[in-house]
């Protein structure tokens, strides 16, 4: 079991993809631009897409992928897109309402759509074959969750944390208490000048970084996504300087992080 990272930037321009990671062959976690360098093989392997909340830089390829692979995946069962109730609801009333993009929860037909939406809840764990995945809270500006990746695969290493986008979360550290963990990815989208638009905009510089990684149990391997294009040496310069004991790197598209 293995994710692959196909986008980890919190934008674009030149080389940098928004977030999106594949879980294995068949699961996406959150469906950024990184989407659209998968193969259109790969993108007909996707039978589940989980999404961490309703902004464009997380969802952007889930319409796109159903456009292009719904007459390779004719006769199979539809991409189930998990995500909040809410979530749902502005995937409905903003992407697909004809207007923006057709409603591909009813195409190619109401009765075999290539898309299907289903609701999940904070605390609840999803099992997709031998994998589970838990629903983890999140502070932004809309809701939203992480995830953690789960199961007997992933015992020895311990558990795959995604914080998706988030503020300070306190609720986040409390769920993870004495949990054994692998690989924590957690974002940071501002330099600390920019503390007060971080907060405002309810994602982490690296001093906020620093009181929520002092939560942790144990050193940690923690991986920095969501940092904005041209601004990674800035960042990690200044998530070094906490002298942390844990191990921090920016996460990087293209890696494979190995789950057992």
């Amino acid at each position: 079991m293995q994710i692959r990272v196909l986008g980890c930037s919190g934008s674009i321009g030149g080389e940098c993809r928004t977030t999106a990671f594949l879980l294995d062959r068949d699961v996406l976690i959150d469906a950024g631009t990184g989407v659209g360098d998968l193969t259109l093989e790969e993108l007909g392997a996707v039978d589940h897409i989980l999404i961490s909340h309703s902004h464009l830089d997380h969802i952007l390829s889930i319409g796109l992928l159903a456009d292009s692979v719904m007459r390779l995946r004719r006769g199979r069962e539809p991409i189930q897109v998990h995500a909040l109730p809410a979530t749902i609801d502005a995937l409905r009333t903003h992407i697909f309402n004809g207007v923006i993009w057709p409603d591909f929860t009813r195409l190619p037909s109401a009765e075999a759509p290539i898309l299907r939406l289903l609701p999940f809840e904070v605390g609840q764990t999803i099992d997709l074959g031998n994998r589970r995945i838990e629903v983890l809270p999140a502070e932004h500006t809309v809701p939203a969750v992480g995830f953690a990746v789960l199961g007997a695969p992933v015992a020895k290493r311990g558990a795959f944390i995604y914080t998706g986008d988030t503020g300070p979360n306190p609720a986040l550290w409390t769920r993870l208490h004495g949990m054994r963990i692998g690989a924590l990815v957690i974002e940071t989208a501002f330099r600390d000048e920019e503390r007060q638009l971080a907060r405002v905009s309810r994602h982490l510089c690296p001093a906020a970084l620093g009181q929520e990684l002092a939560r942790l149990e144990h050193p940690t391997n923690v991986f920095i996504t969501h940092i904005k294009p041209g601004e990674m040496d800035a960042v990690m310069t200044e998530i070094a300087a906490l002298n942390s004991p844990h191990r921090i790197r920016a996460l990087v598209q293209g890696q494979v992080i190995a789950l057992e």
